[in-house]
C-alpha cells in the first residue's frame, strides 16, 4: 500500500502542467532522434545536460526519461522502414518489419510495433514500480566493501557488453577512470594529474566528456564516412490500422516480449539487445507461421519491440536502486545525476522521494503520449529522414559548443571538449566502445572511495571483499561476466575446428 501512495503522489507531480510539458517535449524529442540514425537518445541526453543545468532536476529528469521511451519507440520507424536502425535494440525489428514494408504492409509493421511497445512498457513500468522499492531494501544492507564490489560488477559487465572485445572495453574503461583522477583528491586534499591548470582542480566536468564523446565524437565520425547518398525511404501506403488476423497473431507475442524484456534490462548484464534476440528466437519457434519468418512474419516484429521497450524500463532499475548503469543512455542519465548533485541508490528514495515516483509516474504519461504521437504522425516522422547529413551533425557540434562554454563561460572547457571529442571520434574510428570511458569517469572515483573506506574499517586486510556475503557474491559474478564471453568464444572455435577436422 506504502508504494501505491507513493506512485499517487508521482502522479501528483507528473501532472502538473510544467512536468506534462516536460514529458511531451522529451517523447517528442526521442521519437526524433530515434528515428533520425546515428543520433540515439544517448546522445541527445548529453547535449541537453547544459541546458538543464541550474533548472528543476524533477522536469529535468522526467523529460530525460521520455527521451530514452521516444528513442525505444521512434528506432522502429526507421528499422521498419529504411532497413537501418535508429537504436540498437531495434535491429531484430528490421529483419521482418522491412520486408513486411516491401511487401506493401508498413502500416500493420509499424501499429505492431507502437502498440506492442505501449502495451510491454506499461506492464514494465508496473515492474519498475513494485520491485524498485524491493531492491532498495536489499541496497539499505550494502556497506564499503559491498558497494566496491557493486562497481566492479558494473565496470566488467558493461566493458565485456558493450564493446566488440574485452580489450577495447576495457580500454575504453581505463580512459574514463584517468579522466576520473584529474582534479584534487578527496582523501588526501592533493591535486592530481591537473597540468598545473586551476581550471582542472575541480577535475574534468562529466557533462563535457559526455556532450565530447557521443556528441562531437559522431559527428566527426559521420562527416569522416563522406556518404551523403539518398535513403531509400519505403513510403507507407496501407493502413496503419491492424486486421484481426494481425492482432490475433501480435498479442501474445507483446506479452511474452514484455515479461522478457523487463527481468533482463533490469540485470547488470542486460540492456536491450539481448531480450530484443531472446524474444524473436522464441516467436519463431512458438509461432504457428514459422514458414513466414524470413519473409514478413508479424510475430517477429511484435515480440522484439515489446521486449525492447520493456528492457528499458528494466534498466532504470539498477539505475535508480544501484546506481548501477547498463546502457550507454543509463551511463548518460548517472552523469546527469551528478549533475545535480545526486547519487542513485537507496538514499535517493529516501531524500528524494518527489524526485523518483515523479519521473517513475511519467513513464505511464509517456506511453500514452507515445502511442498518440507515433501512429498518426508517421508521415511527419518520415519526412525527417530527408534532413542532410552536413545540416544535422553540423548542428550538433555547434550546438555541443554553445552548450559547453555556458558551463562555465571557460575556453579551457571548450578545448577539452574538442580534445575528448577527436579522441571519441578516434574510438568509433576503431571500434572502442564510448559508454564504458563515461561509467569509468562516474564511478571510478567512487570506487576508490569505497576501497579505501573498506580498507580502513578493516585495517588493511583485503579479505574484506571475499569473507562478507555480498561482496563475494557480486565479485563472483563480475568474474563470471569478464571470464564468461572469452570462455564461451573459446569452446565455440574449438567445436567449429573439430567440426572443420571431421
Amino acid at each position: 500500500m506504502e508504494t501505491l501512495s507513493l506512485l499517487l503522489d508521482g502522479f501528483a507531480i507528473a501532472l502538473t502542467w510544467q512536468n506534462l510539458l516536460w514529458a511531451l517535449v522529451g517523447v517528442t524529442l526521442g521519437t526524433i532522434v530515434g528515428i533520425l540514425p546515428g543520433i540515439g537518445p544517448a546522445l541527445t541526453v548529453a547535449l541537453l545536460l547544459p541546458v538543464t543545468f541550474g533548472r528543476d532536476p524533477i522536469g529535468s529528469f522526467i523529460m530525460f526519461a521520455g527521451i530514452y521511451y521516444g528513442g525505444m519507440y521512434g528506432g522502429s520507424t526507421t528499422a521498419i522502414l529504411l532497413n537501418t536502425p535508429g537504436e540498437s535494440a531495434s535491429i531484430i525489428t528490421a529483419l521482418e518489419g522491412n520486408i513486411m514494408a516491401r511487401q506493401g504492409r508498413g502500416g500493420a509493421a509499424l501499429a505492431t510495433a507502437a502498440i506492442g511497445s505501449f502495451v510491454a512498457g506499461t506492464l514494465a513500468t508496473i515492474g519498475l514500480t513494485f520491485v524498485a522499492p524491493a531492491m532498495v531494501q536489499l541496497a539499505l544492507r550494502f556497506g564499503p566493501a559491498d558497494y566496491f564490489a557493486l562497481m566492479v560488477l558494473a565496470f566488467t559487465t558493461v566493458t565485456s557488453l558493450l564493446g566488440s572485445s574485452l580489450v577495447r572495453g576495457l580500454t575504453s574503461l581505463f580512459f574514463g577512470m584517468a579522466l576520473g583522477l584529474v582534479g584534487i583528491d578527496l582523501q588526501t586534499g592533493q591535486a592530481r594529474y591537473t597540468l598545473g591548470m586551476l581550471e582542472m582542480l575541480d577535475g574534468i566536468d562529466v557533462v563535457i566528456v559526455a556532450i565530447g564523446l557521443f556528441a562531437v565524437g559522431e559527428a566527426l565520425y559521420v562527416a569522416s564516412q563522406r556518404h551523403t547518398g539518398a535513403a531509400d525511404v519505403i513510403a507507407v501506403k496501407d493502413s496503419i490500422w491492424m486486421t484481426k488476423e494481425d492482432w490475433r497473431r501480435s498479442w501474445k507475442p507483446w506479452i511474452r516480449g514484455g515479461l522478457l524484456g523487463f527481468p533482463l534490462g533490469a540485470l547488470p548484464a542486460g540492456g536491450a539487445e539481448i531480450p530484443t534476440f531472446l524474444s524473436y528466437t522464441l516467436e519463431r519457434r512458438l509461432s504457428r507461421h514459422k514458414e513466414e519468418f524470413g519473409k514478413g512474419a508479424i510475430e517477429g516484429v511484435a515480440g522484439p519491440e515489446a521486449a525492447n521497450n520493456a528492457a528499458a524500463a528494466g534498466v532504470l532499475v539498477p539505475l535508480l536502486t544501484l546506481g548501477l548503469p547498463t546502457s550507454a543512455t543509463a551511463a548518460i542519465m548517472l552523469a546527469a545525476f551528478q549533475q545535480f548533485g545526486l547519487q542513485p541508490g537507496p538514499l535517493l528514495f529516501e531524500n528524494r522521494p518527489d524526485l523518483v515516483w515523479g519521473m517513475i509516474a511519467s513513464l505511464y504519461i509517456g506511453n500514452a503520449m507515445l502511442l498518440v504521437l507515433n501512429l498518426p504522425l508517421v508521415g511527419l516522422w518520415v519526412r525527417l529522414l530527408s534532413i542532410p547529413a552536413p545540416l544535422l551533425y553540423g548542428g550538433i557540434l555547434v550546438f555541443a559548443t554553445l552548450g559547453t562554454y555556458s558551463l562555465n563561460n571557460s575556453l579551457v572547457d571548450v578545448a577539452t571538449l574538442l580534445v575528448i571529442g577527436v579522441v571519441g571520434f578516434l574510438m568509433r574510428r576503431y571500434d572502442i566502445p564510448v559508454a564504458p570511458a563515461v561509467i569509468g569517469l562516474i564511478l571510478g572515483p567512487l570506487a576508490e572511495q569505497q576501497l579505501r573506506r573498506a580498507l580502513a574499517i578493516s585495517q588493511g586486510d583485503y579479505s574484506i571483499f571475499v569473507t562478507r556475503p555480498i561482496s563475494a557474491t557480486l565479485l563472483a559474478i563480475a568474474l563470471v561476466a569478464l571470464v564468461g564471453p572469452m570462455l564461451a568464444r573459446f569452446i565455440g572455435a574449438r567445436r567449429k575446428r573439430g567440426e572443420a577436422a571431421a
